[in-house]
Formats: structure tokens, sequence, C-alpha cells
């Protein structure tokens, strides 16, 4: 019974800790909102209603321990196996989106849905399949299996904290499989070997074991590297996991780009050898035209970038109107370290921190204001909600200077600007001008508008005539994208029925999958 209480528990640990791992696997892909967890824990409850059935069955016809051992230890293997055949089907699944390949897509997501199957289906079986063993007077038969789920329960508890707690802060999640799988082999080897059985059973714990220790051998970092293909990505410069994120910087020439989540966006670029960054990051420094000032680029500004990144923003803004006092806040202190390192994040008039923007904001006397605030935190699938509601939105105001700029990158399709109409109609209710600046790319790809929303009443007439009257000082490629930038500008009109996002309700998710939905039956 003690033995049967001990591999109860470790089941219960292995199959939450494989929930909360999966979690984090799956989060730099699809996103971390509701419905994936919704559907992540959805999944698992169904694969352990599977399971239970199954064990009751299997126990009534294998009622020893050394085929309990053996399953439990496939289980063990199946938690093994899953770093190791997750990256490529995950880099597909990628591709799916960044392609527009509906078909590879689905696929690969069906593919992401069965990985997890084999392992938990086979977790929820142990414990029926304990209880059949344990019993051994039907008088008590209640008390034991009383035991045994609580027993079990108090160790999904434990893998319910293991994961976050402890093992992907400090060997990651990849080694986080493999450390939950190793911990319920040992157990099953050390029943197996100490058992009373002869069988050949006997012998699949420690065959598991080996299995699983061949793949933590072959599957060393450098694996990490290698595309979807299995070839070596010889533009990696760095890569790494921290608590936050999967961080990748990538480099082509003099040119660099930071990529966190193996998502299809770039967060940040570094050209050297260019005034301006090609990207959606040039249309923030349009942001001090949408002021009434006679001269709005001729004095210095102070700035809040949410959304740090590798700090392209402050780079361009410093380069191109000088010196002007930043604040950046980075939710990641690794992407501050990576942004130093290979970004060249170093402005002296650059001030980083470590933090939750809205935190952060909160945190600030009434006092602290900023002439223009720049949010640059979030592109679909990857929204957090808590930066998109108008209480967000009054906060910022609160922290605006009179005459103020707030201006935000927001991701989009060709065909779908669900996400920018909402949030056009979010800041409208705080500020009193709001405008759209798409910024042009090719028609079946992901693309990004930067929205603009003005402390005080401004006309779009105002900033094409700051745009005009740019001095001849500034750096003249700045001047031409300025130019042109300011035809693509215009009055957001956000349709009837566009959802407000407010605190207590932000239907992010719903907008973005609309907006996946569109795009995966090719709506025009």
């Amino acid at each position: 019974m003690k033995y049967l209480s001990l591999l109860v528990f470790a089941a219960g640990a292995t199959t939450l800790g494989t929930e909360l791992s999966a979690a984090r696997l799956l989060d730099p892909w699809f996103g971390n909102s509701q419905i994936v967890w919704a559907g992540l824990i959805g999944l698992i409850l169904l694969y352990l209603a599977a399971g239970a059935w199954l064990g009751g069955r299997l126990a009534d016809r294998y009622p020893s321990l050394e085929s309990l051992l053996a399953v439990t230890s496939l289980a063990g293997v199946g938690v093994g196996l899953i770093p190791a055949v997750s990256p490529p089907i995950l880099r597909l699944a990628s591709l799916g989106l960044q392609d527009f390949a509906p078909g590879l897509l689905a696929g690969t997501l069906l593919a992401v849905l069965l990985i997890f199957s084999l392992p938990v289906v086979l977790l929820g079986a142990v414990t029926p399949w304990a209880v059949r063993l344990a019993l051994v007077d039907l008088s008590h038969a209640g008390q034991v299996a009383g035991r045994l789920y609580a027993v079990g329960t108090l160790g999904s508890i434990v893998g319910t904290f293991l994961p976050v707690l402890w093992l992907i802060p400090a060997f990651g999640t990849r080694w986080s499989f493999y450390l939950l799988a190793l911990g319920l082999l040992l157990i099953c080897c050390a029943g197996g070997l100490t058992g009373a059985g002869r069988g050949w059973l006997r012998w699949v714990p420690l065959l598991g074991l080996a299995v699983v220790l061949l793949l933590v051998w072959f599957g060393r970092p450098a694996a990490l590297r290698a595309g979807w293909d299995g070839r070596m990505d010889s533009s990696l410069l760095y890569e790494d996991e921290s608590l936050y994120n999967y961080i990748a910087v990538r480099a082509w020439g003099s040119e660099r780009h930071l990529k966190l989540n193996e998502g299809v966006g770039i967060h940040s670029v570094y050209h050297p050898d260019t005034r301006l960054s090609q990207g959606i990051w040039d249309y923030f420094l349009l942001a001090p035209l949408f002021q009434a000032r006679e001269e709005p680029t001729g004095q210095a500004q102070e700035v809040l970038v949410i959304g740090l990144a590798g700090g392209t923003v402050p780079a361009l803004y410093t380069d191109i109107f000088g010196p002007w006092p930043i604040t950046g806040i980075e939710l990641d202190p690794e992407i501050l370290a990576v942004g130093q390192r290979f970004f060249e994040m170093d402005q002296p008039n650059l001030t980083p921190v470590a933090a939750d923007g809205r935190r952060w904001l909160q945190q600030q006397p009434r006092d602290r204001r900023f002439d223009l605030i720049l949010v640059d935190a979030y592109r679909p699938p990857y929204i957090p909600f808590h930066l998109t509601t108008v209480e967000f939105f009054g906060l910022v105001q609160n922290h605006l200077a009179d005459g103020g700029v707030v201006a935000i990158n927001v991701g989009r399709t060709a065909r779908n600007f669900a996400l920018v109409d909402a949030l056009s109609l979010t800041l409208g209710v705080i500020f009193p001008s709001v405008f759209v600046i798409d910024e042009p790319g090719p028609p079946d790809d992901l693309g990004n508008s930067l929205l603009v929303a003005t402390g005080q009443p401004f006309a779009l007439a105002d900033f094409q005539r700051n745009v005009a009257g740019l001095p001849p000082a500034l750096a003249p490629e700045f001047r031409s994208f300025a130019a042109q930038a300011a035809e693509q500008a215009r009055v957001a009109a956000p349709p009837a029925g566009t959802p407000l996002f407010t605190d207590d309700r932000a239907p992010v998710e719903q907008v973005v999958h609309g907006i996946i939905w569109d795009f995966l039956r090719g709506a025009d």
C-alpha cells in the first residue's frame, strides 16, 4: 500500500507538471490566453477521463503490479518524448500561420493536441489500477479508494507548483519534461526491481528509463537551433529561455532581429547601416507631429515606451531628435540584457526598467507625466488584455502631459482590421482624437497599424502641416518617410458593432480568433 501510494502521488505530480509545462510549451506559439488554457485544461481532463476508464478495464484484466508499472513507464516515456517531437510540429504550425497555409496550420494544431494524449491517458489509468491492486477487503474499499485518490490529488498539487516555482525557472521547459519523466521512471524502476514478480514486464521501467536518458543525451541544446527540416540555423547569434520568453537573436549581415517565442513577429531590429528601421518602429517617430505646437520636434520631450524590447524605438528617437529623456518599460529583464548586448541599447538618455507597464504606471506619482507615451507591447496573438482597456488608457491619460500624444502598434492582416477598430473605439472613450496610419506591406501577410491618440482635439490637416514644416536640419530619410506616411494617415472610424475593451470585458481572444478564422477560410 505504501508503494502504491507513492506511485499514485508521482503520477498525480507528473500529470499536473506536464499540464503546466505544456502551457509554457504552447505559450510561445499560440499565446497565453483564456482560450488556450481552456483548451488545454479541457483536453487534459478528457484524457484523464479516458485513462480512468482504461485503467479500470485493464486493472480487472491484468491485476498485477508489473502490468501497472509497465503502463506507467510508457507514460513516463511519453512525457519524455514531448520535448523531442514537439519542436518540428510547432515550427510547422508557425510556418502555417506565417505563410497563410490553413491546411498545414490545422494539421499541426491537431498534432499538438495528440502530443499530450498518450502520456496523460496512461497517467489517468494509474489511480484506478492502484485501487484494484490495493483492495484486499471489500469492507474497506471506500477507505482504500479515498486514500489513494487523496494522495493522487496531493501529488497533483505538488505538480502544479513544481514547474512554475522551480523546474521551468531553474532548468527550462524542455528539461522540465525530462525531469518529470525521469522522476516517474525511477519510482517505477524501484517497484519493478524490488517486486515479487518474475515476468519480463518488470524490466519495462528500466527500459523506459534508458529511452528517456537517450532522449536527454541526444536532445542537447544545439538541437534547438535546428529548423523544422533539421538544418542548422547559421543566422542564430543567441538564444535562451527566460522566465517569460524564448529569446532568439538572428543576424543577416550587419542587421539583427530580436524574435520572441518562435512567433512570426520581429520585436526589435538593429540596422547599423541605415538611419531608419524599415519597419513599424519608424512610425513611432511620427507621434510628436500630432502635437499642436509651433515646432513639435524642436524641443526635448519626455518619452515613455511600454514594451521596450531591444530598444529600437529609443534608438530611433535619439538618432533623429536628439537625447530626449526616455523611460523604457520591459517585463522581461533578460530581454533588457539582450538589448544592451546585441542592439546597442546604451543611450545615456534611456532609463530601462524591468516591470509590467500598467503596474509601473500605477506606482508612479500623479504628477509624473510624459509628453509621449508609446506602447509597443502587443501583436496578435500575444495580446496582454490589461494593456488594451478603457481603464488602462485612463491611467495613461493621467500620466500624459498637456498636449501629449499616445501611440500604439497594433497587429492586423491585410483584410481584417478588427483589433485596430476595437482599440480605436476604446481609445476614443478617453481621448478626443484618434488616428490610424497603416504600414504598407504584402497583401497576404501580417501587418501593422499605428494608432495615435491626442490629449487635446487635433485635426488630420494639422498633422499634415507639421509634416510639411519639418525643419531641414532633421535627417532627410526621416523627412521623406514622414511625407509618405502622411499619405496613409486617416481618422479612426470603427464600424458599428465594434467591441469596447474594459477590465470587466475585454474579448481580445474573440477578436483575434475572428481574424485567424477569416484567414483560415480565406475571407477577402
